[in-house]
């Protein structure tokens, strides 16, 4: 019985099966990672395997790019799978851009306009609101930090000479005398303007008793409507509660208005 002759295949056939092509590219996907492994010829013609590795993390991004991900791919293309091809398309360092398409999103990144902070503070318990609403006002704790600008404005024009601060002339002239012909002192009168209409005696005589004895006060109204034009004049008997009102109400907050305090003007003869 004739032995089985082993056919052997021509040279030609096997330099066409070792020069044939480039194995086909493979991915694995294993433990978040993305394990991608192609050949190609480097620059010496000779086959080079390529493993590249890619960690799949997932990221929120606009619905455009979203949709545009899910576009049918053309050309050369057609066949790929989802994601960029290697042979085809050059991937590079990912740029991530943020585009402001209106003011408000440039106020929401401002951290001295955000909403959740008070800018806010209360003179008489420090809290984050204004001191019209303060919940502890016409209390004893408004009553003590009156009392206690009192002191310090008080102290504060006794010992200005010394401190070498500008000190008013009625001031300095104030052992000198300065008592007018009915025996006032008109250098210890203030004037309070930036008063509301709905403003009376009785306010004005609230709003100035914690500081000191008054001798005369003058609400200045309109002659037709009654109401008041918006300041008031305050007499003391002393100069120096005459300096700790200025200190105390310039700038304080009355009636939903901010109140301006200065020396009243001498009238002149």
């Amino acid at each position: 019985m004739p032995g089985v002759e082993t056919i052997k295949s021509s040279w030609a056939d096997e330099v066409e099966l070792d020069y044939g092509g480039l194995p086909p590219t493979t991915e694995t996907i294993e433990n978040g990672h993305k394990y991608v492994t192609e050949y190609k010829y480097n620059k010496d013609d000779k086959k080079t395997k390529v493993v590249r590795t890619y960690k799949i993390s997932k990221q929120v991004v606009p619905k455009t790019v979203a949709k545009r991900r899910t576009w049918t791919k053309f050309g050369e293309s057609k066949n790929d799978k989802p994601g960029p091809n290697s042979q085809t398309t050059m991937v590079s360092e990912e740029i991530i851009m943020q585009f402001l398409n209106s003011k408000e999103d440039e106020k929401a990144n401002d951290p001295l306009l955000d909403p959740t902070k008070n800018i806010a503070k209360c003179r008489i318990c420090n809290g984050e609101h204004w001191s019209v609403n303060c919940p502890y006002k016409g209390t004893a704790m408004d009553t003590n930090l009156m009392e206690k600008k009192a002191a310090a404005a008080a102290s504060a024009a006794v010992d200005a000479p010394k401190s070498g601060k500008y000190v008013p002339p009625f001031l300095k002239d104030s052992q000198k005398g300065g008592m007018g012909m009915r025996g006032r002192d008109d250098t210890a009168a203030i004037r309070i303007s930036n008063l509301s209409e709905s403003m009376t005696e009785a306010d004005l005589e609230e709003l100035v008793k914690k500081i000191g004895p008054q001798s005369k006060m003058y609400l200045a109204r309109d002659k037709n409507t009654g109401l008041c034009k918006g300041f008031a004049y305050v007499h003391f008997k002393q100069r120096k509660d005459a300096a700790a009102a200025i200190e105390i109400l310039n700038g304080h907050g009355y009636d939903h208005l901010i109140l301006s305090v200065e020396w009243s003007k001498p009238q002149s003869n």
